[in-house]
């Protein structure tokens, strides 16, 4: 990533910048945010409209296509709050996950590469760090080299929740859980749309909703997908796998998971674990 490219971003009144720790449902709430912005047009490419700003490898006509941009844009960031230009013009929605679930969906990301993510990734001039290797085939081993290592091969986790959750009282500011998304599809994108002062009319509510379901997305993988796939080994499709929580039940140990339940609250204290473990704000009391 480079947060310099938002030195000298000229932020509008209405700019909506999704931000997340990669895998946590950054392109489900982008195309969620679209939706809502353009009424349910099923046409609308969100992700050739709404790129990764921070992406080092991102070429500088797209920065220019979006800057032309007449309508509501919407931008996403994988930055910490502290690496970021915060601008109390823009709307900032922060999606979050737990990091078990980041992880399996992250592996998943990362093991279907095709060899064009690392050409990207490491041969474009700027990289600041060891270059990025292939995934790790274990899907335990991978895990705990990420727990480990503070999100290795990628960025800190724990960094990245902790400066969104510090910030979550702001007027500006809205966090959204994947889990609750999970459970309460057209609830939440209510919710996301009165933050965002979006009004959609009654008649193409139902639309608007349908097109953010995981199986039209899955089906229109291409309009949705970064790059419209062409880093990934079987293309938009496996960007776009399975959406679901859970699957690290039948990965990791015990012990794998009371590390990572016990390393969360150590570096986020117990309110915040409580709601990235569960997406409820208030952790139940300790017992006497």
């Amino acid at each position: 990533m480079d947060s310099t490219v938002w030195n000298d971003f000229a932020f509008r009144d209405d700019d909506v910048i999704v931000g997340t720790y990669a895998k946590s449902g950054t392109t489900w709430t982008q195309q969620i945010v679209g939706q809502l912005i353009f009424q349910g047009d099923p046409d609308v490419r969100i992700a050739d409209l709404s790129p990764w700003w921070d992406m080092r490898i991102i070429p500088p006509e797209v920065r220019e296509a979006v800057l032309a941009q007449t309508h509501r844009r919407v931008l996403k960031t994988h930055l910490p709050v502290d690496a970021l230009v915060m601008s109390p013009k823009a709307k900032y929605l922060y999606v979050a996950r737990d990091g078990r679930d980041v992880v399996m969906s992250l592996y998943n990301h990362h093991a279907g590469f095709a060899p064009l993510a690392y050409e990207l990734l490491n041969g474009t001039p700027g990289l600041v760090g060891p270059e990025l290797p292939v995934a790790d085939p274990d899907p335990r081993r991978y895990f705990r080299t990420w727990l480990d290592n503070d999100g290795a091969p990628f960025w800190s986790f724990w960094e990245n929740i902790a400066t969104w959750w510090a910030i979550r009282d702001l007027p500006n500011v809205k966090l959204v859980h994947f889990a609750d998304l999970k459970r309460d599809l057209a609830g939440e994108m209510q919710g996301i749309a009165e933050f965002l002062g979006v009004d959609v009319p009654a008649d193409r509510w139902p639309q608007v909703v349908e097109h953010c379901t995981f199986d039209w997305m899955k089906a229109n993988a291409e309009k949705v997908a970064p790059l419209g796939g062409a880093v990934w080994e079987g293309g938009a499709s496996t960007f776009i796998n399975k959406g679901v929580n859970g699957r690290w039940q039948s990965v990791l140990t015990e012990g794998d998971s009371r590390d990572y339940e016990q390393m969360a609250v150590e570096k986020l204290g117990r309110e915040c674990a409580h709601w990235l473990a569960t997406g409820e704000r208030q952790a139940p009391a300790k017992a006497a």
